[in-house]
């Protein structure tokens, strides 16, 4: 019981901590995106419970390191927050040689949103399992080209381990996004892509593309008849890749700030609105205590940086 007992004043301090001026969000990407609306929906619901304005500052140059840098040199008020994802939060370090921010500057709050990737390719691609798509490019070492929403992004990390655990050769085609690389790949410009399943799944319904499989460990429930890549193949038993959204703030802040915003986050995940945009978006929710958060982001820094080690892959932040 005395454990118990000693817990209730943290707790209880947690619960009454509010914010004392206007709280800024800053979104490490454009406006429209899954990180945008993950960020307006936990703004409207922080002013609908604690009656403060909370600002939303879209920041998504420098592939979403320009919002990372400016919260990690923020003072630790819990005040600036910073809704972000896996590129700029755990790619992102291993990728740029001059990133001005490291993971000590962050104190991360609770992840989200996990969303899954999906490997789809052309119709015109004679496969239809994803043995025989690694069949066929093992036949053709070099010819195949996949499109990417940029260097170091999701897409393009996928595509590099997916190289890597087949051991197939198949060159990325950069885009600005990945809408303009599923028009090339509509087009039959590029043979396959990597993309996330909330964007790609109406041109997967249409049939413009086909899809072969998930990059999560499970199958989606929005198509179970769709494989996970690490059931499909030996070689691939340990692939299982998603992006995922979450918020993070300066580091040394106020452990009841801290545990404020957190449950914010799970109650928020706990409403008809918002279970219903992550239904609509192929996602599921993944709320995480601070410590659960921590340890995720660290293991995908380590587990994205050996991805790209192996990759070769190193470019200049802007």
């Amino acid at each position: 019981m005395a454990p118990f007992l000693t817990l209730l004043p943290a707790a209880a301090r947690a619960n009454d901590w509010r914010p004392n001026q206007p709280m800024k969000l800053l979104v490490a990407a454009a406006p429209g995106g899954t990180t945008d609306i993950m960020a307006r929906l936990f703004a409207a619901h922080l002013q609908a419970r604690w009656g403060s304005t909370v600002v939303v500052d879209n920041k998504g140059g420098g592939r979403g390191t320009i919002a990372g840098a400016e919260v990690a040199h923020a003072a630790p008020d819990m005040l600036t927050l910073l809704c972000s994802n896996i590129g700029p939060q755990s790619i992102a370090y291993s990728l740029f040689r001059n990133l001005s921010y490291k993971p000590a500057n962050f104190q991360p709050v609770s992840n989200m949103i996990r969303t899954a990737n999906v490997l789809v390719v052309h119709p015109s691609v004679p496969v239809s399992t994803v043995p025989e798509f690694v069949a066929h490019l093992r036949r053709n070492p070099g010819k195949l080209t996949y499109g990417t929403a940029g260097v170091g992004q999701s897409p393009h990390v996928c595509g590099a381990w997916f190289n890597q655990l087949t051991r197939t050769d198949a060159a990325p085609v950069h885009y600005r996004g990945s809408a303009p690389a599923m028009l090339d790949l509509m087009s039959g410009n590029i043979q396959f892509m990597f993309d996330n399943l909330s964007t790609a799944i109406q041109q997967i319904h249409n049939g413009a593309v086909k899809a072969l499989a998930v990059t999560s460990a499970e199958r989606n429930p929005r198509l179970p008849e769709l494989p996970a890549l690490r059931e499909t193949m030996p070689e691939l038993a340990e692939y299982e890749m998603n992006s995922w959204f979450g918020i993070f703030a300066p580091a040394g802040v106020p452990r009841p700030a801290l545990q404020a915003v957190n449950l914010e986050i799970k109650a928020m995940l706990e409403t008809p609105e918002a279970k219903a945009r992550l239904n609509e978006m192929a996602g599921a929710a993944a709320y995480g205590t601070p410590e659960e958060f921590t340890a995720f982001v660290n293991n995908e820094i380590e587990k994205w940086g050996a991805v790209v080690r192996r990759e070769g892959v190193q470019i200049d932040a802007t």
